[in-house]
C-alpha cells in the first residue's frame, strides 16, 4: 500500500464480511476524531483472520479525509526507518512545508536525497517529535488524517518506535492511527505498542464464513458440504477464501471429494510450514508432540523432552513462532485451524515419533487415555484391543465431561476396530460426544459416515434422533419435525423409549418452526403411545403433549388438567428435558414464578451433568417467564446468556430465538432503535432457515416497536399478519399479543376488530393466564369502555391484579393509561398520583422512551418535571452491568452497540444513568471500578 494524501474518492467499500463490531469502533474512531478526539488501536488478529481486508475497508468517503498508508515487510525489518521512510515519500508536500528545523529532524527517515540532505546529530526524541507534528498538524485545516499501517509486526524497530510514539499523543488532534499486527508470535518490538488500545479479531460466525463461500463459489456446496469446509477453515477469512479458489479452479466436480485440509498450495499452509523450517529439530520434536496429544500437560511435555534429549528451549522457541500456547499448566496449539496445518505438514516420522515419546512417559495407571490414545495411533497389530481399551478411554472422559477427549478416543476406536456395527456404534458415539462439544459439523459428518454401517434398530435410531436434534437447532426446524416423526413412527413398535424421546424432540421442532398444525399431529402419535401404567417420566411427556395440542387448539379449559399434571411430576425425573417441559406447561398456565424456577433447575441439571446442549432451550422458558412476570432485567439477562451458550454450541436457531426474544423486550420498553438492531441481526436466519417462533416474536417485537414511535397503524397490520398464518400458526404467542392489537385497534379506531380479539383473549387468561393476564385483559377492557366509570372500574381491576402479581412494568403502563383517561375527565390531581409512580417504575427499568411519555402526560396535568431524575438505588442492571464491563475493557459506545445488539443511543442513555447511579463522571472512573 502507498500513502494516497487527501482522499476525495467515491470508490464502493471492499466486501468484509462478518466483522461489523470491529467496523463499527474502528469508524466509531474516525467520527470522534471530526471532533477534535484522535487516538489510535491496535487490530490483532491471526495469520488470515482478515486484518488487512478490514483495515481496506476502513477507507472514510467523507470530505476532508487524507488518508495514509504503510506496512511492514519482512526483507525490509532490518533497516532503519524504512517504514517510515514509504509514508513519508508519499507526502512530499507535506514535508516541504514543515518548519526547517522540523524538516531536518526527519532526515534519516528521508534518506540523503531526501530535501534535508544526509542526517547528522539528529536525536530520536527531535526526530519523533517532527513526525508526530507532521501527521497532526500538517494536514488542511479541520480535515482527519486516518493513518494505516498494516503488518506492524514486520516493520522495522526504528518505523514502529516513531509510530508509536505519536499513537500515544493524538489527544486533542483530528487523526487515527489504526495498526495491524498478527497475534500469536513473539515479535521484536511488541512492546512499543504498550498502552495503546487493541481490538482482537475473532473467528467468523457461520453465517459470515458461509456468505464468503458463496461470493467465491460460482455454484452452491448444499447445506452439508459447505458445513464441512466451516469445519475445516474455523472461522478464517483467507482459508475460506483459499479453499473456495481451490474448489472453483476444480469445478463442480470436486464436490464428491472435499478437501480434508487446507491446499498444500495456499499461503496460509506456506507461512506454517515455513515457521516449522526456521524451527530447530528440538523444537520441531516439541511442536509435534504437541500436535499429537492435543492439550499435552506441561510437565508431561518437559518429562518427554528431557527422556528423548530435547533441549528445554525447544517450548520456547515453538511459542515465538505463534506455534505453541501454555494456559494454565497446559501446553496446545494455537487455535485449531492451526491445529489442522500442523497434522498436515508434519511427516509420518514425525508424529509416529511424537506418539512414542509420549507413550513412554505416561503412566497407564494415572494417566490412561493418554497412554491408550498414543498406543492407539502407533498400532499396527492387536487393533481390536486397542479400540476396546480406547472405549474405555472414552468412557473415563466422558465422566469428567471432556467430550473433546471422549469424542476422538471414540472415532479412533471406530478407524481401529471391526467394521460394520461396532465401527457405527463407534462412530454415533463420537458423533454425540461432538455435539456436546459444540462441534455439530464435525457430528453430522460422522453420522454420514455411520449411516451405512448400522445395522440394528437401535443405532438407526440413535443416529437419526441425533440427526435430528443437530437440524432442528442448527439447520431447518421443518425439516427436522418432519424426519423426526418419520423416525418416532418408525419405531413406536419396537423401542417405545426412543420413539417418546424422538417425538419430543419434533414437538418442539413444530414449536420452532411456529406449525401449530403439525404440532397437534404429532401430538396425535404420542397419545397412540399411552398405555395404562405409564411411568411418570414418559407420562410427563405425554401429558404435555395433550395440554399443549389443546391450547393450540383454543381448548383451554382442556388444556389445564394436562399441563398441570406436567407441572406436578416435574420432580419424577432430573432429566433436563422433563425441566423444561414443565416450565413450558408452567408458562402456558401464568405461572410464571414456577415456569422461571423449572427452566433454572432444568440449567442447573444440565450442567451438573457436563452437557450444555439443552441450556439454550431452557433458557428460552427462563426468559419468557421472566417476561410474563415483567423481570425484564432478568429476562434480558437469561437470553444474552442463552445467546452466548448456544453461539459456543453452535446452535443456530437458538441464538436466534434468543436475539428475537432480546429484541421484543427492547420493543416492550420503547427502545425501537435497539428492537430494529436485534431483528435485523436476526433476520437472515429467520428467512434462510423457516424460524416461525422467532418470526412471530420479531413481528410482535416490530409492533411493540411501532406503537412507541407512534405509528399505531402500522403496529396493527404487523399484528393482523400474526393472526392470519396458516392453520392458525404461532397462536399462543398471537394470544400473547392480543393486547397490544387491541391498543393498536383503540388508536386506530377499529373497536369491532379490538372487540372480537378481546373475547379470545378472555377465554385464555380466565382459563390458563394467572393474574397477570387478567390484568392485562381488564386494561384492554377499559380502553374499550363506553364511559368514564367502567373504564375505571377495569383500570382499577387491572391496577390491583398487577399489584398482586408483582408485574410492575405493566402496572406503571396500566397506571400511565388510566392517568390519561383522569386528566381527559379532568381529574388531573388524582391523575399525578398514578404517574408519579409509574414514572419511578420506568426510570428504575431505564425505559427511556415510557419515561419521557410519563413525563409529558405529568406536565400536561400541570406537573413540572425538572429533567429527568434517576433511580434511587445504586444497584445496575445486568445490561447496565454489560455495558460497565465493556466500557473498562475499552470498548467504543460502537463498538458495545454491536457487541450487545444495541443502538449507540441506548448505549448512551444506560451511561448516563450508570453515571449517576454510581457516582462517577468518567469513563476512566467508571472502568476503574470494573478492574
Amino acid at each position: 500500500m502507498v500513502a494516497t494524501g487527501m482522499d476525495t474518492r467515491a470508490d464502493p467499500l471492499p466486501a468484509v464480511f462478518g466483522r461489523a463490531r470491529e467496523l463499527a469502533r474502528l469508524t466509531g474512531l474516525v467520527d470522534r476524531a471530526r471532533e477534535g478526539h484522535g487516538s489510535a488501536v491496535v487490530l490483532l488478529g491471526e495469520a488470515g483472520s482478515g486484518r488487512t481486508a478490514l483495515l481496506d475497508a476502513l477507507h472514510p468517503a467523507a470530505p476532508a479525509t487524507r488518508v495514509l498508508d504503510t506496512c511492514g515487510v519482512g526483507s525490509e525489518s532490518a533497516l532503519p526507518f524504512a517504514g517510515l521512510h514509504r509514508l513519508l515519500l508519499s507526502m512530499p508536500t507535506d514535508v516541504s512545508r514543515l518548519p526547517p528545523p522540523l524538516r531536518r529532524s526527519l532526515a534519516p527517515a528521508l534518506g540523503p536525497t531526501g530535501p534535508t540532505g544526509p542526517a547528522s546529530g539528529i536525536d530520536d526524541f527531535g526526530l519523533h517529535a517532527a513526525f508526530h507534528h507532521l501527521l497532526t498538524e500538517s494536514a488542511e485545516p479541520n480535515s482527519v488524517t486516518v493513518c494505516r499501517v498494516d503488518d506492524a509486526h514486520l516493520l522495522d524497530h526504528a518505523s514502529l518506535s516513531a509510530l508509536a510514539f505519536t499513537a500515544r499523543r493524538l489527544a486533542g488532534t483530528r487523526t487515527v492511527l489504526v495498526f495491524t499486527a498478527e497475534q500469536g508470535p513473539e515479535w521484536t518490538g511488541a512492546d512499543l505498542l504498550d498502552r495503546i488500545p487493541r481490538l482482537r479479531l475473532r473467528a467468523l460466525d457461520d453465517d459470515a464464513a458461509e456468505a464468503i463461500l458463496r461470493d467465491r463459489l460460482p455454484y452452491d456446496l448444499g447445506s452439508e458440504r459447505s458445513g464441512q469446509l466451516l469445519d475445516l477453515c474455523c472461522g478464517n477469512p483467507l482459508a475460506l477464501t483459499e479453499v473456495a479458489e481451490a474448489l472453483d479452479i476444480e469445478g463442480a466436480g470436486a464436490l464428491t471429494a472435499l478437501p480434508r485440509s487446507l491446499p498444500a498450495n495456499s499461503r496460509l499452509r506456506r507461512s506454517v510450514r515455513r515457521r516449522l523450517l526456521r524451527l530447530s529439530s528440538d523444537a520441531r520434536r516439541v511442536v509435534a508432540m504437541v500436535a499429537a496429544d492435543g492439550a499435552l500437560d506441561l510437565d508431561v511435555l518437559l518429562s518427554a523432552s528431557a527422556k528423548a534429549g530435547i533441549a528445554p528451549d525447544g517450548l520456547d522457541e515453538g511459542r515465538q513462532a505463534g506455534l505453541l500456547v501454555v494456559t494454565d499448566g497446559v501446553v496446545r496449539v494455537r487455535g485449531r485451524l492451526l491445529d489442522g496445518v500442523l497434522r498436515a505438514e508434519l511427516d509420518l516420522g514425525e508424529a509416529q515419533e511424537a506418539h512414542r515419546l509420549l507413550t513412554d512417559v505416561a503412566n497407564p495407571e494415572t494417566d490412561r487415555y493418554r497412554w491408550t490414545w498414543h498406543r492407539a495411533a502407533l498400532a499396527s497389530t492387536d487393533a481390536a484391543g486397542i479400540a476396546t481399551e480406547l472405549d474405555h478411554a472414552a468412557a473415563l472422559a466422558r465422566e469428567s465431561h471432556d467430550y473433546l477427549a471422549s469424542s476422538r478416543a471414540s472415532e479412533r476406536a471406530a478407524v481401529l476396530g471391526a467394521p460394520g456395527e461396532e465401527r457405527a456404534r463407534r462412530l454415533i458415539s463420537a458423533s454425540a460426544d461432538y455435539w456436546a462439544a459444540g462441534r455439530p459439523r464435525r457430528c453430522r459428518a460422522l453420522l454420514r459416515e455411520a449411516e451405512p454401517l448400522a445395522r440394528s434398530a437401535g443405532l438407526r435410531g440413535a443416529a437419526a434422533l441425533l440427526n435430528g436434534e443437530i437440524e432442528l437447532r442448527s439447520g431447518s426446524p421443518a425439516a427436522a419435525a418432519s424426519d423426526l416423526l418419520v423416525t418416532a413412527r418408525q419405531f413406536a413398535g419396537t423401542h417405545r423409549s426412543l420413539a417418546v424421546e424422538t417425538l419430543v424432540l419434533a414437538g418442539e421442532a413444530n414449536c420452532v418452526a411456529g406449525d401449530n398444525a403439525g404440532y397437534c399431529a404429532t401430538a396425535e402419535d404420542a397419545a397412540r403411545l399411552r398405555t395404562s401404567d405409564e411411568a411418570p417420566a414418559t407420562g410427563l411427556v405425554l401429558d404435555h403433549f395433550a395440554g399443549m395440542a389443546a391450547t393450540f387448539r383454543g381448548e383451554h379449559g382442556k388444556a389445564e388438567g394436562a399441563l398441570r399434571r406436567v407441572v406436578a411430576f416435574a420432580d419424577a425425573t432430573d432429566h433436563p428435558v422433563a425441566k423444561i417441559l414443565a416450565s413450558q406447561a408452567a408458562y402456558t398456565l401464568g405461572e410464571s414464578s414456577t415456569a422461571h424456577e423449572l427452566a433454572l433447575r432444568a440449567v442447573t441439571h444440565a450442567r451438573a451433568t457436563g452437557d450444555q446442549t439443552q441450556v439454550p432451550w431452557a433458557m428460552v422458558y427462563a426468559s419468557l417467564a421472566a417476561l410474563l412476570s415483567d423481570r425484564y432485567s432478568a429476562a434480558a439477562s437469561s437470553s444474552l446468556e442463552g445467546l452466548r451458550t448456544a453461539q459456543a454450541l453452535g446452535q443456530r436457531n437458538c441464538a436466534i430465538d434468543h436475539l428475537c426474544i432480546l429484541a421484543l423486550l427492547s420493543a416492550l420498553q420503547g427502545d425501537h432503535e435497539t428492537a430494529a438492531v436485534r431483528l435485523d441481526a436476526a433476520a437472515h436466519g429467520v428467512a434462510e432457515r423457516g424460524l416461525g417462533r422467532p418470526s412471530a416474536f420479531g413481528s410482535w417485537a416490530a409492533a411493540c416497536a411501532d406503537l412507541a414511535v407512534g405509528r399505531p397503524a402500522d403496529a396493527l397490520d404487523r399484528l393482523r399478519l400474526l393472526s392470519s398464518g396458516e392453520n392458525h400458526r404461532y397462536s399462543s404467542i398471537r394470544a400473547m399479543a392480543i393486547p397490544h392489537f387491541v391498543e393498536a385497534a383503540v388508536r386506530c379506531g377499529e373497536r369491532r376488530r379490538a372487540e372480537r380479539a378481546l373475547g379470545s383473549f378472555d377465554s385464555w387468561a380466565g382459563s390458563t393466564g394467572g393474574p397477570a393476564r387478567r390484568a392485562l385483559a381488564h386494561r384492554c377492557h377499559a380502553l374499550l369502555a363506553d364511559s368514564a366509570t367502567a373504564a375505571a372500574e377495569h383500570y382499577l381491576e387491572a391496577i390491583r391484579l398487577h399489584r398482586n402479581s408483582n408485574t410492575s412494568f405493566e402496572l406503571a403502563r396500566t397506571e400511565l393509561f388510566y392517568a390519561h383517561q383522569l386528566r381527559r375527565d379532568r381529574k388531573p390531581g388524582q391523575a399525578r398520583e398514578y404517574l408519579r409512580e409509574s414514572l419511578k417504575i420506568f426510570q428504575g427499568a431505564g425505559a427511556r422512551y415510557w419515561v419521557h411519555r410519563t413525563q409529558a402526560e405529568l406536565r400536561a396535568c400541570g406537573d413540572p418535571v425538572r429533567g429527568e431524575s434517576s433511580p434511587a438505588t445504586t444497584d445496575l442492571t445486568p445490561q447496565q452491568s454489560e455495558i460497565s464491563r465493556l466500557v473498562a475493557e475499552g470498548a467504543t459506545n460502537r463498538e458495545i452497540a454491536t457487541q450487545l445488539f444495541i443502538s449507540h443511543r441506548t448505549v448512551d442513555y444506560h451511561l448516563r444513568n450508570i453515571f449517576a447511579k454510581l457516582g462517577v463522571r468518567s469513563r476512566v472512573e467508571l472502568a476503574k471500578l470494573f478492574r
